[in-house]
């Protein structure tokens, strides 16, 4: 290696000025085993340069070339691959990472080593190496390491051992040496001669130095003789301390037996500390007040400043009976006795509180049937404010029942859902009997096409009856029912209140004032309904502290009992993350008006028999209800009810809506008279004013906007149908006047989604004028047209117009001849025939007379300027004119239309 290490100097780097320090012999990793040289360099110039290069032997073997070199700063990383186990591959990461194993491990670490110093010498940047041992990082002397790269020496050796002995001079010795040399004036030019004299010198100053050191020795044997007498007084002061240590020891002794008693009696005094603590903590929160027992023993359950007495006293056992005892207490017998008063004070006023409070459900109930009568007669509902505000007197008290005896407050959470069901279900009947009534009533007599309530007079009675005989509870509503038995004994029409009834009536004929008084009654029960619930559930909630979701056992078990109770069956499955407080609610909801959506769909079914059209009020009206009370709570009671509701409402509206259509379908036009407008269209222009009054800022404008179309698509469709088997009346008429109204019933109510609809009714109504318009007047000069014709047809084949007049059928003569066929007096008398048909076949309702009249005017002077522009191109200078005017024209159509 050493042979090598010198061809390669020699031969690569002496040449440029480079001195190899350090080689290793080398092959890539992983590949074909081609061996070449890794060599560490510096430069012999300043700045000095550190490189790694890569040495190949030729392909013919006889000489080294240099392949490639790195720059030792562009090098990042040096991987060992293993620290403690010798391995000969290492890994060197320049801007690629080269793979390398070296021939020997001695070679790898003695070149790792090289690149770790120079790394340190000359570098700003250091080099992380990974999997080194730390024996081969040897640090350099500190002087080296103060020396900024960019002024180190070079390296004075051929190899690495010279990197470590060659050491700097420092500033000073620098300065010492030029003062040295400046003395001597030869000392350059012959070093020799200045090697001599500094060894003369350095003798010299050496036999001074042992002469100094001779003549020391009398102060050496001074210094020694006061160190002997120094130790003798050491000894001494020894001694002394032994004899005070043994004089401090029988000290010792005593304070020792003093701090073992001091110790004992602290002890007892933080012994006797806890015993007080723990008396202390026993009296304080296992006492209770004579006062608080006398309260739950006796106190007064029905004055406000007895309740208060009550709900004390019975916070203040609850926190004696919860108090967390400490390890032991519970075998005190102080302790035993204390929960045993404890426990049977619970039960006592327990008991007395159930009692109290089943007594306060029995006088209220009756309390508030006396003013059923009254209320239901004015079709309001009893206020349950005063019962509410007796009972959550009594709140904090049933929150103590709640957490301490669970089966005497799920006893008189049934007991109030059982009486306030009887009482709320008496109430909703009654008062939804009286709606009906009023429902009933809205109707008037002598309208001819409209009955009051679809029931036979038999049923009335019963009903009557039945609310008569509800103890003595509707006295005040006897006038109302009187009046609905006269009503009903009265012949009446039919009832139908379908938007189509096409043999008996249209949707013109109720009275307005009627629906008026529908959509009140209807608002006035919701009215009464929504607060009536929401205070309830309210209630509900305070008084039997359903605010907050519980998270215990017995919570769990009153959900299932209530589930059990209202239901009459178990529950499938169980779940201990319900929200039990808004199931419970809700339960109790259900159970106490249980008859509230049972009524209301009754309700809605005889308003929908009275008059289909209150649908769209009810749906109205209903959503509106639905979307406040979800926006209290969206999953109250109320929102739910109403919200079921709201669907069979929903049904009703869709099923109004099928029945139109299907009514639409089944018209029957008399063949012996005139269409004129179809019922359906005009009841369509009804139920479109009405609708855009009820729903106008409606929250359920997108169902209105559907039934809309369905409509509209039925009356184009059904329109075209009746014209198609009309037999009396022209289908371009009957098309004409239907879709003109349709189209003047669209724009005036400016309904945005019929826009397109509108735009078709426009256009059909136009096409159909023209077309009928043409169909009617056809040709009023009909020999004179059918003779223009032949002269356009010769045109079309190729004769000239000009030459047209020396055509035998078509000369001057025979112009003259037809034109002398239609005098003025022939047309106007042609002109007042067809005035009088096409009075006959349009209808007085729609005034399309005129406007017909006009176009059939400007049809007729269009084909008379036509003529008249053939006979002036095909027989100029010939002077034929017609025998009228197109002023003689109009004021034939003028006076026709004023004569008539």
């Amino acid at each position: 290696m050493t042979a090598i290490k010198h061809a390669l100097q020699r031969d690569i780097f002496t040449p440029n000025d480079e001195r190899l320090l350090s080689i290793v012999n080398v092959c890539k990793a992983g590949k074909k085993k081609k061996n070449c040289f890794l060599c560490a360099t510096v430069t012999t110039e300043r700045p000095v340069q550190v490189k790694v290069v890569k040495v190949k032997k030729s392909d013919k073997g006889d000489f080294y070339k240099r392949q490639m070199a790195w720059e030792l700063r562009d090098l990042a990383e040096v991987d060992a691959k293993d620290a403690t186990k010798e391995n000969p591959e290492f890994d060197l990461h320049f801007e690629k990472v080269y793979r390398w194993v070296a021939s020997s491990t001695a070679e790898k670490n003695s070149f790792i080593s090289c690149i770790w110093k120079l790394n340190q010498r000359y570098l700003r940047k250091k080099v992380e190496f990974v999997n080194v041992s730390a024996q081969l990082l040897e640090e350099l002397p500190k002087a080296e390491e103060s020396v900024p790269s960019g002024e180190s020496q070079s390296v004075a050796g051929g190899d690495e051992d010279t990197l470590d002995d060659y050491q700097e001079l420092n500033a000073r010795e620098e300065q010492d040496i030029e003062n040295m040399m400046e003395v001597c004036e030869y000392a350059i030019s012959n070093a020799e001669a200045f090697a001599e004299k500094l060894s003369r010198e350095l003798q010299v100053l050496d036999g001074a130095n042992i002469q100094s050191i001779m003549a020391s020795e009398k102060q050496v044997n001074i210094l020694m003789q006061l160190l002997d007498e120094a130790l003798t007084e050491v000894d001494t002061i020894e001694a002394k301390l032994l004899s005070y240590e043994e004089m401090l020891q029988s000290v010792k002794e005593q304070m020792d037996q003093i701090s073992q008693s001091n110790r004992l009696i602290q002890i007892s005094n933080t012994n006797n500390s806890k015993l007080l603590d723990e008396i202390q903590f026993l009296v304080n929160y296992m006492d209770l007040s004579k006062g608080h027992i006398r309260a739950l023993q006796e106190g007064d359950l029905s004055t406000p400043k007895g309740i208060e007495a009550c709900i004390n006293a019975s916070e203040a056992l609850l926190q004696c009976m919860n108090v967390a005892l400490r390890p032991g207490h519970d075998k005190l017998t102080a302790v035993k006795q204390q929960q045993s008063l404890f426990n049977d004070l619970r039960g006592i006023f327990a008991r007395r509180l159930t009692n109290h409070l089943n007594n306060v459900f029995v006088q209220q109930g009756h309390d508030q049937s006396s003013t059923l009568s009254q209320h239901t007669a004015e079709l309001t509902l009893p206020k349950h404010n005063p019962l509410h505000r007796d009972l959550l007197r009594y709140a904090k008290l049933m929150e103590w029942l709640k957490n301490t005896q669970r089966e005497k407050y799920e006893g008189l959470s049934r007991t109030y859902v059982d009486y306030m069901t009887r009482l709320y279900e008496r109430e909703i009947k009654d008062f939804f009997e009286v709606a009906k009534i009023k429902m009933a009533g809205t109707t008037k007599e002598g309208k001819g096409k409209f009955a009051t309530l679809p029931r036979k007079e038999s049923a009335l009675k019963q009903e009557t009856e039945s609310l008569h005989g509800s103890s003595g509870k509707l006295t005040g509503s006897t006038s109302s029912l009187n009046k609905l038995a006269v009503s009903s004994s009265n012949s009446r029409r039919s009832q139908s209140s379908s938007l189509l009834d096409m043999g008996n009536m249209s949707a013109s004929d109720l009275d307005v004032a009627d629906r008026t008084k529908f959509d009140k009654i209807f608002e006035q029960v919701l009215s009464e309904l929504e607060p009536l619930c929401l205070a309830e559930q309210d209630f509900i909630s305070k008084f039997f502290k359903l605010q907050q979701q519980p998270r215990s056992t017995y919570s769990f078990t009153l959900f299932h009992l209530f589930n059990f109770y209202l239901h009459k069956s178990p529950p499938l499955y169980f779940s201990p993350f319900i929200a039990l407080r808004k199931d419970m609610v809700r339960q109790m909801m259900n159970k106490i008006f249980q008859s509230i959506e049972t009524e209301l769909n009754s309700l809605i079914a005889l308003g929908d028999k009275i008059d289909s059209f209150n649908s769209l009020y009810m749906l109205v009206k209903m959503s509106h209800h639905v979307w406040t009370a979800e926006n209290v709570d969206p999953a109250s009671y109320l929102s739910t009810t109403l919200g079921n509701v709201l669907v069979t409402v929903k049904r009703n509206f869709d099923k109004c809506i099928s029945g139109q259509i299907k009514q639409m379908e089944d018209v029957k036009i008399s063949k012996k008279s005139k269409v004129g407008i179809l019922p359906f269209v005009t009841s369509f222009e009804e139920f479109a004013e009405l609708a855009e009054t009820i729903f106008r800022n409606a929250e359920r404008r997108g169902d209105l906007d559907k039934a809309y179309i369905k409509l509209i698509r039925a009356v184009f469709m059904n329109v075209e149908k009746v014209a198609n088997e009309s037999q009396k009346t022209p289908r371009d008429v009957v098309m004409m006047e239907n879709f003109h109204h349709i189209f003047s019933t669209l724009s005036r109510l400016k309904i945005s989604c019929l826009e397109a609809e509108r735009k078709e009714a426009k256009h059909k109504y136009t096409d159909h004028l023209q077309s009928y318009v043409i169909n009617s007047l056809g040709q009023p000069l009909e020999k004179l047209n059918h003779f223009f014709e032949g002269v356009e047809a010769r045109v079309a084949q190729g004769v000239r117009e000009e030459e047209v007049s020396y055509q035998l059928a078509f000369n001057k003569q025979e112009l003259r001849k037809v034109i002398k066929e239609y005098p003025g007096k022939e047309v106007k008398k042609g002109l007042d025939n067809l005035y009088k048909k096409v009075d006959k076949h349009l209808c007085e309702e729609e005034s399309l007379l005129q406007v017909v009249w006009h176009s059939m005017q400007d049809e007729f002077i269009r084909q008379y300027k036509h003529f008249e522009g053939l006979i002036n191109r095909c027989y100029p200078g010939s002077g034929i004119t017609m025998d009228f005017t197109i002023q003689d024209m109009l004021e034939y159509f003028s006076s026709i239309a004023q004569s008539h």
